[in-house]
């Protein structure tokens, strides 16, 4: 037998046994465990073994079937052990990791083939096997899912794939549960799929599971992006910035003139004047228009910016409204309407339809909670873009309703200038892409401090201001795009 001729990995059966352990004693390959070597003798065996785990798992336990909350996580646990059905019962130690079989149904026609000599349990197979209850084992972790894992993996099949398919699922884990003889397990994951969707009353463990069966479900990924979000402004020193010029027409202006640039609604400034302050509609953008002017309609009104909600269901009837005039020039968007389809941005999927309320509910609860203007205006703007609710305009409404809770408490109230329109974006997309909290509340925070070091009172010292700051400045490689603060500040 030659080294050279053998895979990396490879067991040694009676019949060879004699010529590994002289390629053991030559140097020419080296014993992982049991009857396991390889002829990697360069590589650490830990390596080894991370890289072809799956493999090694096939070699030493063939025809097995990765199983219980393994099947679900396709990998190890945190304490680097993996769960299986096979002929075999007695557990083993890999290197780091550690292998735990049990006697379990053969492998069903609906399992699929996995890597070599291994096999994936079917979708009703993993959801009927995670029910059984776990007896006394070795194992650090059980060797089962919880009820609540189980509830958090059956609403997240739900959002993805739908009542129907659930139920269609329902319809599968039944027709196999005799052949595992898990009839009992079947009743009790049938209870809990029809109290999630309403048709039955049980007692459910996970806030989600919980939510779906009272017609609240939410989109959990979310909800911890909200929660991180409170927690950071929850931890910084409150900011402050008590102002008298909310009430400046001027600056009302330019909020409702930048937040639509920032959606692509552009107009010189001279012809949005026009179009807010004497009412010139352009006949070939007449949609356009009414965008600036239902914003400016909102964010100059301070009876109603200075509404902020004292429940949820006045939040919701605050956010149909707001929507409704920003958008009535284009009754195609369903102003007012929540969306009927899920929304996309570029790579980011917003909250789909079904999930809206709930999302929203869940984010309320957190703002809520917090003590100073700021921080409420931030998370406001955060959850109404995150969840992004309507068709369409929901930037907009996320920033009047962010200045809403600032102007409610005297503080300055935000613009967004265009030159600083990639930065906000960016930390906006970092935030719910990655969970990035401080970028994003600095981004704010330098917003409403460049708002606050201008005088709002004068439209051609305004204009000249905003110009020698870079204010409109759009081509982010221009070497001039970054907003400056005034001189005097």
């Amino acid at each position: 037998m030659k080294a050279n001729l053998l895979p990396e990995i490879f067991i040694s059966e009676a019949n060879i046994s004699y010529k590994i352990t002289r390629l053991v004693q030559q140097g020419k390959a080296r014993n992982i465990a049991g009857k396991l070597y390889t002829s990697n003798m360069t590589d650490d065996i830990d390596t080894i073994i991370d890289r072809r785990l799956w493999e090694i798992i096939g070699l030493l336990f063939p025809n097995s079937i990765i199983a219980d909350r393994t099947a679900f996580e396709l990998k190890p646990n945190k304490h680097k052990e993996i769960f299986i059905i096979s002929d075999k019962s007695r557990s083993m130690t890999v290197g780091s990791y550690t292998i735990y079989p049990r006697k379990g149904a053969d492998i069903q026609k609906s399992d699929t083939p996995f890597m070599n000599h291994l096999y994936l349990p079917s979708t009703a197979r993993k959801f009927l096997e995670n029910m059984r209850t776990a007896r006394r084992e070795k194992s650090i972790e059980s060797r089962y899912l919880s009820q609540k894992d189980v509830e958090e993996k059956l609403d997240a099949f739900i959002r993805s794939n739908g009542e129907s398919a659930v139920n269609k699922l329902r319809d599968e884990m039944k027709e196999l549960a005799p052949t595992l003889g898990l009839e009992k397990e079947f009743k009790k994951i049938n209870l809990i799929i029809s109290t999630m969707l309403q048709t039955h009353e049980a007692i459910l463990s996970s806030d989600v599971g919980i939510a779906r069966s009272q017609g609240n479900a939410f989109d959990p990924k979310r909800v911890i992006l909200f929660t991180k979000l409170f927690e950071a402004l929850q931890n910084q020193s409150p900011i402050f910035r008590k102002t008298k010029n909310n009430a400046s027409s001027i600056l009302c202006f330019y909020e409702a003139y930048f937040s639509n640039y920032i959606e692509g609604t552009k107009f010189p400034v001279e012809e949005a004047m026009e179009i807010i302050f004497e009412n010139k509609i352009p006949e070939d953008r007449p949609a356009d228009a009414h965008d600036i002017a239902g914003t400016y309609e909102i964010v100059s009104n301070l009876n109603e910016m200075k509404k902020t909600p004292k429940n949820f269901e006045e939040f919701l009837a605050i956010l149909k409204h707001r929507h409704a005039i920003i958008m009535m020039g284009r009754s195609n968007k369903h102003p007012g309407e929540f969306k009927k389809r899920t929304n996309q941005a570029g790579t980011t999927i917003f909250v789909e339809p079904s999930l809206i309320i709930g999302t929203l509910k869940k984010g309320f609860e957190l703002y809520k909670k917090l003590d100073n203007a700021f921080n409420r205006a931030v998370f406001m703007m955060f959850m109404v873009a995150e969840v992004h609710p309507f068709d369409d305009g929901n930037g907009r409404l996320s920033r009047i309703m962010m200045n809403a809770e600032l102007i409610a408490d005297d503080e300055q109230r935000i613009i967004i200038p265009t030159v600083y329109r990639n930065n906000y974006l960016m930390s906006l997309k970092g935030l719910s892409h990655n969970g990035i909290t401080d970028a994003f509340i600095k981004t704010i925070d330098f917003a409403q401090k460049y708002t606050y070091s201008i005088t709002w009172s004068d439209a051609t010292t305004v204009g000249d201001l905003l110009k020698s700051t870079n204010a409109f400045t759009e081509n982010i490689d221009d070497e001039r795009a970054i907003l400056k603060l005034p001189k005097n500040v």
